[in-house]
């Protein structure tokens, strides 16, 4: 069971890389680029519909809107065009990652910046 939901992940994975590689292709009607945009800017995106933080409702819309997204934009897409981008992304996953050092080092001074002043906050508050 555990094999299958793995599978299904990585399929999602891969179906979300291939429509973003593919947002910018002029040969995919408008109404499918719409779609496309809206599905891949919705599995980027850290804000949800219903927060992840309510019990079940959570992650609801994550399991229900991200599939039909899916869905309806490889229905809307040209086979041909679909297979090409479906190829590019296997094979740009199947590539082992870079580590970005440099980025990595800008998003913990970020969290670091974020808790100093979470912390001068809470105590200028006990003054």
């Amino acid at each position: 069971m555990l094999r299958k939901w793995k599978d299904i992940v990585r399929k999602l994975k891969e179906d979300i890389y291939t429509l973003y590689l593919a947002s910018r292709d002029p040969r995919i009607p408008f109404l499918a680029k719409v779609v496309l945009v809206l599905t891949v800017a919705y599995a980027f995106s850290p804000i949800d519909l219903i927060p992840d933080f309510i019990p079940v409702l959570g992650y609801v819309d994550d399991l229900v809107l991200l599939p039909m997204g899916i869905w309806l934009t490889i229905k809307l897409m040209p086979a041909a065009v679909l297979d090409e981008y479906r190829q590019k992304a296997r094979q740009m996953l199947q590539q082992p990652r870079q580590v970005n050092y440099t980025m990595a080092a800008v998003i913990v001074i970020i969290w670091l910046l974020i808790g100093y002043w979470a912390y001068q906050a809470f105590v200028s508050r006990i003054k």
